[in-house]
């Protein structure tokens, strides 16, 4: 699958680092790319899921450093060799109730490696463009109800959402300190929960009731009144692309920008699940009234920076992203086969049947 006119052409031929590239949106990514005919290589540690979506997409021509990004030393080698133009950085330790569980391993990574990877970047006169990607998660808990702007106070009450905040802050400083007048240029993109085939995280959604119906049980739900912003992998994704574009092209884009779903992909976890099980009836849930540590109970997003300026906007609505999901799984688990190609080409397609600017 060739797609190399998308994005205006910017990634043909171009040179891109990826962190986290061993992860979901990280594997999607590195995929997306190589598709548009980008130079990629990946800066990560080995899946940590078996099975893992970068594993099964095969891509074993691309360029592979196993480099831990709390190692400063290691990581400026990999700048070094390759040389990136623009590097998408998405390596984190991502998961809430593993930050409870180790906090300052949360923060070493979630900050420190990215005061690494800028560091790297400071140094490798190549980079022209940077986007970190951070979370939804960023915002101090208003508990209004209304959608969060990027203009929003930045918070965090886990430890997983305030190593983001942190994230931010830090790549404002950067911005400012160092690549104002020169250097490369760095945005920030805060994205809600994304579903989609190839995650075997744990303590997600998705990947927890897929496991539980391939071994035939139901599962037991958390907070299942917390609402969330939920939208396909690609949906972000096509937001970090249209970010880098614009970056190589303009300094006015080196910002922080939301990308999220509609309204009507805010949903509850309980209704996400309810949905899921009616695109795969293996699947079975219940309710866990436990006591759990705090996670927000709402969280919404608004978008209309990145749909005024970067003219990106969800391509998917939610019960689109929920079947193309569960059809995932079902594909891989019932006929070994891994549909990740043809789910990229069907939202490219759809994108362009929507007229959206980066697919045309």
């Amino acid at each position: 699958m060739a797609l190399n006119n998308l994005f205006n052409g910017a990634y043909a031929g171009r040179r891109v680092l990826v962190t986290g590239h061993t992860g979901f949106k990280g594997s999607w990514l590195a995929l997306w790319l190589r598709s548009m005919g980008a130079q990629v290589a990946g800066l990560s540690l080995d899946p940590d899921t078996e099975p893992s979506h970068w594993n099964l997409l095969a891509l074993d021509d691309t360029a592979d450093y196993r480099v831990d990004i709390r190692h400063g030393s290691a990581v400026k080698e990999v700048f070094e060799l390759q040389k990136p133009e623009i590097v998408f950085h998405l390596a984190a330790q991502p998961l809430v109730r593993r930050s409870y569980q180790e906090p300052v391993n949360t923060f070493d990574i979630n900050v420190m490696g990215l005061i690494n990877i800028l560091e790297a970047s400071r140094d490798c006169s190549s980079v022209r463009a940077i986007v970190n990607a951070t979370t939804d998660k960023v915002y101090e808990d208003h508990q209004a109800g209304d959608a969060y702007s990027e203009s929003d106070p930045l918070g965090g009450h886990d430890p997983y959402s305030s190593s983001k905040a942190c994230a931010e802050i830090v790549s404002s400083s950067y911005r400012k300190s160092f690549f104002s007048a020169a250097g490369p240029r760095l945005a920030t993109a805060r994205a809600g929960n994304v579903i989609g085939g190839g995650d075997w995280a744990q303590d997600r959604l998705i990947p927890d009731l897929v496991r539980a119906a391939v071994a035939g049980h139901s599962l037991k739900i958390r907070n299942p009144n917390a609402t969330r912003p939920w939208q396909h992998a690609l949906e972000p994704l096509s937001g970090y692309l249209s970010l880098g574009q614009k970056l190589l092209e303009d300094a006015r884009f080196a910002d922080a920008w939301n990308f999220g779903p509609e309204s009507e992909g805010e949903r509850s976890v309980r209704e996400i699940a309810g949905i899921l099980c009616k695109s795969w009836p293996n699947l079975g849930i219940e309710i866990d009234d436990g006591n759990h540590p705090h996670e927000a109970a709402l969280l919404h997003l608004n978008c209309n920076k990145a749909k005024q300026k970067l003219a990106w906007r969800p391509v998917w609505n939610l019960n689109c992203a929920l079947e193309y999901t569960a059809a995932w799984y079902r594909n891989y688990h019932e006929n070994n086969r891994v549909g990740s190609v043809d789910d990229l080409t069907r939202y490219v397609n759809d994108a362009r049947q929507l007229g959206l600017q980066w697919a045309t």
